[in-house]
């Protein structure tokens, strides 16, 4: 983007203060996508999620009452993740935005994310019978000068979110202590993680539009990143110790992050059904604020941990659930229900998030009723040729945009078309993929995932 083209969107957006940002679709200035254009008319049937999409903006970057979390740390982390997807209109913008509130702020930044870039997802699974597909992964954490800048507590947070950038599958309970002992408050950091996997969808969703309108610059080469690997440990197949981002262990956990030593943890990729345990303490059911029960949209979600963690930011979470429901549940038009589970399983296996592969492998079977070739996808992963045309443009596209920094392309966008796919059913296979990499990091950054009690013991 020009320098031009960047004052335009930054004025069309807005300046000066919370909320002053969230008058235009950020999506559409990101994407380029004019008022009235073909593809605004598509974005345009799924309502829900376009305006949902900007109202997580909203509680996310510009809340009314930004607390705890200053809009200068909201906006610093926003410019970060920007930095490190290579995203230049994405850059533009969140660097306009943070000059405004704290512009000492954006050249170490800047700095930071030059020797912090690398290649992603990858990292160490838990799981045992996945740990030949570990990855060295690179464990960045800010230097002496960086922290020096920033403070320590937005140096914590800059640790936290490259770990979810680039290694969402190595996220430990002691990510939350390191934040917990660097001034983070529960509420806080549960914002925190919403924000960056928030930034991972909008940047995605936006990105995966521009390739489709033709007006994206190249995708970012790997050759432009640190070599996977570089600066970290083991080798690739190996089982590096999943150390997390921002320095050295602690050596007990603080109050409030929770460890499960004993925790009956899945062995592998299934669609066999996995509960989830929070590291972090969520609200307990009976005292949700009316508030928060509005945010959970469907009353059975206040018996989830999952969710009544959320419920920690109720408007983050509301926009977030109302986004998800339309981009999967919509279905007068567009692509079926099964490829929608399809990509949302392929983003889930490739980033390594055991239990939402779990469930949306579990729900593309019943939508389509090919088990055989879903387990396929999990088993043998995202190369596996599932004997499809559609199914597998599906799941290269998912992939594609699943990389960090953005690969998504011309070439998947010509092999979705050539699988008889039109420009409205290509938007909801970049929506349901985009939505993933928000879910999957949700999911990996504030807890794990358990076998159920009746399967612990067989």
């Amino acid at each position: 983007m020009t320098e031009q083209n960047a004052a335009a969107v930054s004025s069309e957006a807005g300046a000066g203060g919370p909320g002053t940002h969230a008058q235009a679709d950020l999506i559409d200035l990101l994407a380029g996508i004019a008022p009235g254009s073909r593809l605004a008319a598509i974005r345009d049937r799924r309502p829900q999620a376009r305006e949902n999409a900007q109202a997580s903006f909203v509680a996310l970057l510009e809340p009314e009452e930004p607390g705890s979390f200053p809009l200068s740390e909201r906006y610093a982390v926003a410019a970060f993740v920007a930095l490190l997807h290579e995203f230049p209109d994405a850059i533009d913008f969140t660097v306009d935005v943070l000059r405004d509130e704290a512009a000492e702020l954006v050249e170490p930044l800047r700095a930071a994310a030059v020797g912090a870039r690398t290649n992603g997802p990858v990292g160490a699974y838990r799981e045992p019978a996945l740990r030949d597909e570990s990855t060295p992964a690179v464990r960045w954490t800010p230097d002496a000068e960086l922290t020096a800048a920033v403070g320590d507590r937005l140096a914590a947070a800059l640790a936290h979110t490259h770990g979810l950038v680039f290694r969402p599958r190595e996220s430990r309970e002691t990510d939350l202590a390191k934040l917990v002992n660097a001034g983070w408050s529960a509420d806080d950091i549960v914002t925190l993680s919403q924000l960056v996997s928030f930034l991972a969808f909008q940047l995605r969703a936006a990105w995966g539009l521009r390739v489709l309108a033709g007006t994206a610059t190249a995708a970012p080469s790997a050759a432009s990143a640190v070599a996977v690997g570089e600066g970290g440990a083991g080798e690739g197949g190996a089982d590096p110790a999943p150390a997390a981002a921002g320095g050295s262990e602690p050596a007990e956990l603080p109050a409030g992050i929770h460890a499960y030593p004993d925790l009956a943890r899945p062995e592998r990729f299934t669609q066999e059904g996995l509960g989830w345990v929070p590291w972090l303490e969520p609200v307990a059911e009976a005292d949700l604020t009316a508030q928060q029960l509005d945010a959970l949209i469907e009353p059975a979600r206040a018996k989830m941990p999952y969710f009544r963690l959320l419920a920690r930011d109720p408007a983050a979470l509301k926009a977030r659930t109302l986004t998800d429901l339309d981009i999967f549940f919509t279905v007068t038009d567009g692509i079926g229900r099964a490829e929608r589970e399809l990509a949302a399983t392929a983003a889930s296996r490739h980033n390594g998030c055991v239990f939402c592969a779990s469930v949306h492998s579990a729900a593309a079977t019943r939508e389509s009723g090919r088990g055989e070739t879903v387990q396929r996808l999990l088993d043998d992963g995202v190369g596996a040729d599932l004997g499809d045309p559609v199914w597998n443009a599906v799941v290269a596209a998912s992939v594609a945009l699943t990389d960090t920094p953005l690969r998504f392309g011309t070439g998947e966008i010509e092999q979705l078309r050539a699988a008889g796919l039109d420009d409205g059913e290509v938007v909801d296979v970049i929506n349901g993929a985009a939505f993933f990499n928000w879910a999957n990091r949700l999911m990996l950054s504030l807890g794990e995932p358990q076998v159920p009690a009746r399967r612990a013991g067989q």
